[in-house]
């Protein structure tokens, strides 16, 4: 067993503080990392408040892991001792599903769907039939810690010229709004809308724009317009000024939005082309305001993306990399993360806080 160091929460009420905590060592096909920085991402918040209602104490948050291979197992290939890896929201999956022979780990239909990086299996095993657990683990400790011990396949590699705080909020941030894209074929030239500009919202432009899109960011912070055109947006306004928006009506071929909580989308379907699609990867929770007349008269689709494929999650680190793309990240010490959650709700992180792990020490 290893002994880490480590910052959680012991109930939904509690401050995160900083905890001892045991880890397996690495087995034969696993790295151990040293943790090097982790980005904070609004779902830790989440579910260290157990907004979800599955959070499983104590929580150690921490899906977006860069850190260097401190140790390899004897039977890895992969990767060697010093070699900058990352981790972002899975460690392992059932591998005998559809979606997991497909590559999509990330909707992995096994009986206890996919092993999250923290807070254990998407499925636990008071939700099974049989009440198993084909992990062993009823709880994972994340990257708010000294050291993560994961499978090699579900580590990633950190390109040569991608910065390795910056490259945190990509594992999350990046890959969610990678994959949509992706899946549904936005192309140069198509036009694309942002909705939310956080930590979310400000990498989906990024990315938009750097595939070839025309990108208009949609917001309720008039403060960040300024900020969405300085990124590189060719347009951005506020979200419920309809005189500016009125005339956008049956413009985008796609808006994705990043918001991440309930949100009213009603008015915005209006925005979009015939066979378009309006797709949701901020919130988890109902839509509010979809009338399915808007949408049969027009061919279009409201839909829903999860996090990203481990392919997916390589294939945007190397074009952050090739592209010198980037989230603006604010670089944060361990002990004030407590604050960090109460200015990451309250709208002030611009736009990605990453936590300096060497401050844990």
């Amino acid at each position: 067993m290893i002994t880490s160091l480590a910052y959680g929460a012991k109930s939904a009420a509690a401050r995160l503080e900083r905890m001892e905590i045991e880890r397996e060592g690495p087995k034969d096909d696993e790295i151990q990392i040293e943790v090097m920085f982790t980005g904070v991402c609004h779902s830790d918040i989440h579910q260290v408040k157990n907004e979800w209602k599955n959070t499983v104490y104590p929580c150690i948050p921490g899906h977006e892991v860069v850190g260097r291979v401190k140790k390899a197992g004897a039977k890895t290939t992969r990767f060697k001792e010093g070699d900058i890896v990352g981790v972002g929201c899975m460690i392992d999956s059932c591998r005998q599903c559809e979606p997991c022979h497909a590559g999509d780990q990330n909707y992995c239909e096994g009986p206890n769907g996919w092993l999250a990086t923290y807070n254990g299996p998407m499925t636990p095993a008071t939700m099974t039939e049989d009440g198993s657990n084909m992990y062993g683990r009823d709880n994972t400790f994340g990257g708010y810690s000294d050291t993560v011990v994961v499978r090699q396949d579900f580590v990633l590699s950190i390109p040569e010229g991608l910065d390795p705080a910056a490259a945190a909020p990509i594992l999350c941030a990046g890959v969610t709004t990678w994959s949509p894209m992706q899946h549904w074929g936005v192309k140069k030239g198509d036009k694309v809308a942002v909705l939310g500009f956080g930590g979310l919202g400000h990498m989906a432009a990024k990315l938009a724009k750097a595939i070839g899109a025309e990108v208009t960011v949609l917001t309720s912070t008039p403060e960040k317009i300024a900020d969405a055109k300085a990124q590189g947006a060719d347009a951005a306004y506020v979200e419920t000024d309809k005189t500016s928006l009125t005339p956008l009506a049956g413009t985008f071929d796609f808006i994705l939005s990043t918001v991440p909580e309930k949100h009213e989308v009603g008015a915005l379907l209006d925005l979009l082309k015939r066979d378009a699609r309006f797709v949701v990867v901020g919130n988890l929770d109902v839509i509010d305001g979809v009338d399915n007349s808007k949408l049969a008269f027009r061919r279009q689709s409201v839909a829903g993306s999860l996090i990203g494929n481990l392919k997916e999650t390589q294939d945007v680190l190397d074009f952050c990399a090739a592209n010198g793309i980037a989230p603006e990240i604010e670089i944060v010490d361990i002990k004030d993360i407590n604050e960090v959650y109460t200015r990451i709700e309250n709208g002030e992180v611009r736009y990605r806080a990453v936590i300096d792990m060497k401050s844990l020490s």
